[in-house]
């Protein structure tokens, strides 16, 4: 089986099409069995494709694809269990706690963590406040 982009000359329709090979399609074409399904014009023909080729090379790297995946999330769940265990969770209200923590020497608060959004980011370092962006690896997810 081979499955060709075609192009219908009358109407400018884009479409894929399977053929038993490239010799079926050709008969199809001698026959004028090939029409458009929307201006049903007999004007269809290939478009520029590009061959997918498979080697056994694709399957390896695949593996090794897998296995750096791996290692990279088990390192963000390392990474995620210290900020737990050392850090205080404070949700949505992380910009407000990171604020009050900068402007209020008195309060003495060991490292927090939390959700952000961009904007609340932006300003954050526009006040001269640190905070850094760690990817998080959902526990639920595989």
């Amino acid at each position: 089986m081979i499955k060709y982009k075609l192009i219908c000359k009358n109407c400018d329709l884009n479409f894929d099409s399977w053929f038993a090979s490239s010799n079926e399609y050709e008969r199809l074409k001698k026959k004028k069995l090939l029409n458009c399904h929307k201006c049903n014009s007999l004007k269809v023909e290939k478009t520029m494709m590009a061959p997918q080729l498979i080697n056994s090379k694709s399957k390896t790297d695949k593996k090794i694809d897998l296995e750096k995946y791996n290692k990279v999330k088990k390192t963000l769940k390392d990474y995620q269990k210290f900020i737990k265990d050392n850090f205080k969770y404070v949700g949505d209200n992380f910009a407000y706690e990171a604020r009050s923590i900068h402007y209020n020497s008195k309060k003495k608060s060991k490292g927090i963590y939390g959700s952000a959004s961009r904007q609340d980011l932006k300003e954050l370092k526009e006040e001269g406040i640190d905070a850094q962006v760690i990817p998080w690896v959902d526990e639920k997810e595989n």
